[in-house]
């Protein structure tokens, strides 16, 4: 008889299944923390969740709210319409930071125009309604979101570029 017989052996193939898992094991988070840890649509995916938020809340609540920014601080927070003024300046304190490497670019409003600087507010009215705004977020790798709020939807676009509505309003 021929020793001559080619294959693997059952335990020559448990240890190859066990290394592969344990490399697998190794390096899967670090491996989707590279692909889903992306600051900027991190930032973008909690200013969404704020907004859809504060629709909610408008209605259930039936009172105004506003989404406050300040530019130069590249902060945000939330304020409704019975707030003191202290009680709105605490919550400017307190309010939310982008990580480092991202910043609020700018806030477009329809009428009222692009904010580049200082402070300004889009509003949530009682029956969930917003102003047509953008919000346009960068990040120090040349990278921009626009975020895109439509009045009476409710839904928030996002789109991976600079959006300007300025020349769209120019254009129509």
């Amino acid at each position: 008889m021929s020793l001559d017989k080619r294959g693997y052996t059952l335990i020559e193939l448990i240890v190859v299944l066990v290394l592969i898992g344990l490399v697998l094991t190794l390096a899967a988070p670090r491996l989707r923390n590279a692909l889903l840890t992306d600051d900027l649509k991190g930032a973008a995916r909690k200013m969404i969740g704020i907004i859809n938020d504060l629709r909610n809340e408008a209605i259930r609540e039936q009172r105004d709210y506003s989404l406050h920014f300040d530019l130069d601080a590249n902060k945000f927070w939330v304020s409704y319409g019975s707030m003191t003024d202290e009680e709105r300046a605490v919550a400017g304190e307190e309010g939310s930071s982008l990580p480092l490497d991202i910043r609020i670019h700018d806030v477009w409003i329809k009428g009222e125009g692009k904010m580049m600087r200082g402070a300004t507010r889009i509003r949530f009215t009682r029956r969930g309604y917003t102003q047509k705004s953008a919000i346009h977020l960068s990040s120090e790798d040349g990278r921009d979101l626009t975020l895109i709020l439509s009045p009476f939807l409710g839904k928030v676009k996002v789109v991976d570029k600079y959006v300007d509505f300025e020349i769209q309003e120019l254009r129509d």
